[in-house]
Order: structure tokens, then sequence, then C-alpha cells
């Protein structure tokens, strides 16, 4: 096991490595000169833009900016904006020029708001998407079967925006349950927070749980069908030791890889729920990083979806060794 969680964490620092140079590369030889968006299209003059250019370390060779962008990442930085000279703390993934910031730390003033929603909205998805699952596979062929995948399809079929304004329009609007959301951090009134983050919770745990009883249904119905649960059950095991010890770790399994990557895909992709319970979250960052041609912010969020997805696909990797011990000695 500890041979094998090496080999992971090893090959993760590896891909990150190598992501690292590639969107740096993609970024910075695109036509687009970062040093012309920041200073402006029209007034800008030609010595402007060569002070720009060397105060961003533009005008050296592309190996040279990289390997200034990794001793960044472990050493800090330090940027120069004219007449002062910034210094961006390890680890930097890049100066905003438009922003005035680090980019790690515009980063940090958002991350709070998706990991909120995120982690939030998982508790919920796993824990009914499992649940309602499992008992569909057991309820196999009866009433509450059909029902559940009358409902999985219709969760399927709907958008998270129609869901999102539906549930704005009839909670917010309509029964006046509840303000419309507004993003309370944590430290500043846990009741506030979490009162706000519920319709975001349950809207997106609603258009991401489907897939997950389906694929627990799909897993506990083949993992009831092998002959070690026919065995089990021969020599007289009680039916709720047969579920719960057996049945369930077999059939669950597939479902780590699936959770690692939806909660990294979802904290770093929300656009579509924050847009439409206006949270201030990474997705909204994202679209405003783009529309206002932000490099290093826009290398610094590609950057960080590549850490998540790589740390999340290595955390996963190592449970699914833990449950499935043959996977270890692979």
């Amino acid at each position: 096991m500890l041979g094998y969680a090496v080999r992971r964490v090893s090959g993760a620092v590896a891909v990150l490595l190598i992501m690292s140079a590639v969107v740096y590369v993609l970024f910075f030889l695109m036509p687009a000169n970062p040093a012309q968006l920041v200073c402006g299209i029209k007034a800008c003059t030609p010595d402007r833009l060569a002070l720009i250019s060397h105060s961003l370390g533009l005008d050296e060779p592309l190996y040279l900016q990289y390997w200034h962008f990794l001793v960044g990442l472990f050493a800090g930085r330090d940027y120069s904006t004219g007449p002062s000279i910034v210094h961006c703390a390890a680890p930097c993934l890049g100066y905003s020029f438009q922003y005035t910031e680090p980019v790690l730390q515009i980063i940090g003033e958002r991350l709070p708001v998706s990991g909120s929603l995120v982690i939030g909205a998982a508790i919920l998805w796993l824990s009914l998407g499992i649940g309602i699952g499992v008992l569909s596979a057991l309820r196999r062929g009866r009433w509450l079967d059909h029902v559940v995948n009358a409902i999985v399809l219709g969760g399927l079929a709907v958008p998270i925006f129609i869901t999102g304004l539906m549930a704005l329009m009839i909670v917010c609007v309509w029964l006046q349950w509840m303000p419309f959301p507004t993003w309370v951090p944590f430290d500043e009134d846990p009741v506030l927070w979490a009162q706000n983050l519920v319709l975001p919770w349950i809207v997106l745990a609603l258009t991401t749980m489907p897939v997950y009883v389906r694929m627990s249904r799909a897993g506990m119905l083949e993992t009831l069908a092998e002959d070690h649960i026919r065995t089990a059950r021969a020599y007289g095991l009680p039916e709720r030791q047969v579920i719960g010890r057996h049945a369930l770790r077999g059939a669950l399994s597939p479902l780590i890889t699936l959770a690692a990557l939806d909660i990294a895909g979802i904290l770093t992709s929300s656009v579509l729920t924050e847009t439409v319970f206006g949270l201030p979250g990474l997705g909204q960052m994202t679209v405003q990083a783009v529309r206002n041609v932000d490099l290093p912010v826009v290398v610094g969020l590609v950057l960080l979806i590549g850490f998540v997805i790589v740390v999340c696909n290595t955390i996963a990797d190592l449970l699914y060794a833990a449950v499935d011990k043959r996977v270890s000695v692979q």
C-alpha cells in the first residue's frame, strides 16, 4: 500500500509540472501581447509598451520566464509596477495588473464561496444519491423503483439554470420562505452562511444526484448477482450484514472516482450556479478574467483547476486501493 501511494503521489507531481509548462506556453505564446493588453489598445506608446514588457518579464526568453514562474511558486517573486516593487509571496501564481493584486490573493477571496457551495452540495448528493440508489436496487421492479427511475430521468433532463430559477421563483417569490441568497462568510455568521446556501446546495445536489442514483443502483444490482453474495447468504448471514459489509463495498467502489471528478470539476466550473444565485465565486471570476483577457488570472485559475483535479484523483486512487486491496498490488 505504501509503495502504491508513493507511485501515485510521484505521478501526480509529474503531471502538475507538465501541465504547468503546457499552460504557460499556450497562454504566453498567444498572438495577443499581454503587455499590449495591460497597456491598452489605443493610448499606448512604444516606450510605455517596452516598460510594461520589461516589468512583466516578457522581454526575456520563454524558458527563463517559465523558470521564474516556477521559482515564484516555491520561493515567491517580485513584480515591478513602475515606481515601486510588489512582492508576491510563495506560492506565487502571478500578478494581475488589472486588479493590482497577486493572483493567489484574488483566488483566495473567491475560493471560500465555491468551496462552501460544493462541499455542502456534495454531502447532499452523495448521501441521497447513494441511499436512494441502493434502496431502489433492493426494491427492484416495485413501484418505488419505477418512481425513482422517473425522477432520475427528469433530473437528468432539466438543466441547472432552469432548476435554479424555478427554485428562486417558488421559494423566494411565491412562498417567501427565505430571502434571495447572498454570500455571508462563515466566520461572520455561521447561521446566515448556512441559510443563504441551503437553496443553492439543494439545487446543485438535485442536478448532480441522478447520476449517483443510477450508478449506485446498477452497481448494487451487479454486486448482488455475484457468487460471493450468494455464498454469504447460503452461510446464513443476516441480510443487513450481507448488504452492508459485502454488497455495498463492491457497489460503491466505482463512485469514488466519479465523486472526485465531480467535486473537482464543479468547484472550478460552477459558473451557472453562481450566476443564478449571485454568488461571487470562482465561476464568475473565470468569466470576468476571460472577458478582460487578464492572462495571469486565467493561467492561475487553469493551474488551480488542474491541481484540484489531480489531487482529487490521487485521493480517489488511494481510497480505491484502501477499499479494494487488489489495486495496490498492481
